[in-house]
């Protein structure tokens, strides 16, 4: 008990830096102070947004309509990128009404998938003053392309996490924790305020171009399989000033029915998160370990041993831990009740992360659709 006692110490001591230092991880606040008073820009600038797309027939004419209906006062196009589809994306996009459909060339070595797709985007795109980069999943409410722009007056990013569904039950257990864990991660007001911390959420993220050509174009990560945090870092260290909040105006509309379909979502990028390292994998589960797992098995073989530090330190720092997710579970209208269950998802997400470092042993890492990164 001794060194239960001394772990659950330990894990309260980490959720107490969380809850109240590390930079409000846990609010879900949309926006920042001010945003809603945002005034429009002198002249709306040249919009373009690049959207690439493989296999997305199904899902297009729910959320292509959306970029391409934007009520936007300035200049605003849409550029899709048919990412070698065999579903005949291309031609539903403009049935649709895309005026501009290009076809990706063949992807070079060394290249990542999604961002040479980006890439042939912004080469067709010309030389508007933003690129708004999208994906083909992501649906937008009238007016957000205009309040983006508005947000961008004095930021060289600004980028929204897209509303994720929970409409099966897989997904209302999973989703809200994964944003949950992201915010963790890069805490949003860090990326807004400060330099070391760096991200962005790839389902939506307007950039001025001409930031972006400054700190060497999409050609400086593209081998990044996890393309919105590689931008992120690669425009804050050229000294841009970022934003990522989250949003209700901007949804993803792909389902993930089924737990193997969510199973994939993260372990495509898991292992690559972490550098390919054992180390990093290692010390990852184990912090997974002592911050979630300690707690609750501290307060209850505490309680059941009638040990007093195990039980109070596990419970406090359950408690603690229980109410920074209560605001996550809130903005996706799920019941608070749920959140103490957090440990155990946490614990879905170390095995993910181990089975996506095993997937990279098997040459398997980064599959989406059929192609490996």
């Amino acid at each position: 008990m001794l060194i239960l006692g001394v772990l659950a110490l330990a894990s309260l001591a980490a959720w107490l830096y969380l809850a109240a230092a590390h930079g409000g991880f846990w609010r879900t606040r949309t926006g920042l102070p001010g945003d809603a008073g945002a005034a429009d820009p002198p002249a709306w600038p040249h919009v373009t947004a690049v959207i690439p797309a493989r296999d997305e027939a199904d899902v297009l004419p729910v959320t292509l309509p959306t970029v391409l209906a934007q009520r936007y006062p300035g200049r605003f196009d849409a550029v899709l990128v048919d990412d070698a589809s065999t579903d005949g994306t291309a031609e539903v996009a403009a049935a649709l009404g895309a005026s501009r459909v290009v076809r990706a060339r063949e992807r070079p070595d060394g290249w990542a998938g999604k961002v040479w797709a980006m890439s042939e985007g912004v080469r067709a795109a010309g030389e508007p003053d933003f690129y708004l980069f999208t994906d083909a999943d992501i649906g937008y409410a009238p007016g957000a392309l205009a309040r983006l722009v508005r947000a961008a007056h004095d930021r060289d990013l600004v980028s929204r996490m897209a509303t994720l569904n929970t409409a099966t039950g897989w997904e209302r257990w999973i989703v809200p924790a994964f944003v949950y864990f992201f915010a963790q991660l890069y805490p949003f007001r860090r990326v807004a305020r400060g330099r070391r911390t760096a991200a962005a959420a790839g389902g939506c993220m307007l950039v001025r171009r001409a930031t972006l050509e400054a700190a060497g174009g999409l050609a400086a990560i593209h081998d990044a399989l996890i393309d919105d945090v590689a931008l992120g870092r690669l425009l804050k260290r050229a000294g841009a000033r970022c934003r990522l909040d989250l949003d209700r105006d901007v949804v993803s509309r792909r389902p993930y029915p089924h737990l193997r379909d969510l199973w994939a979502m993260i372990t495509r990028s898991a292992y690559h998160q972490l550098r390919y390292s054992p180390a990093l994998l290692l010390g990852t589960v184990l912090g997974l370990l002592l911050i979630y797992a300690v707690p609750p098995v501290a307060a209850l073989a505490g309680l059941a041993s009638l040990s007093a530090l195990p039980a109070a330190a596990g419970f406090l720092a359950w408690a603690l831990m229980t109410a920074t997710y209560v605001p996550m579970l809130r903005f996706y209208g799920l019941s608070p009740l749920r959140a103490p269950a957090l440990p155990v998802i946490a614990l879905m997400y170390a095995a993910m992360t181990v089975d996506s470092a095993r997937l990279h042993a098997k040459g398997r890492g980064g599959a989406w659709k059929g192609r490996i990164r």
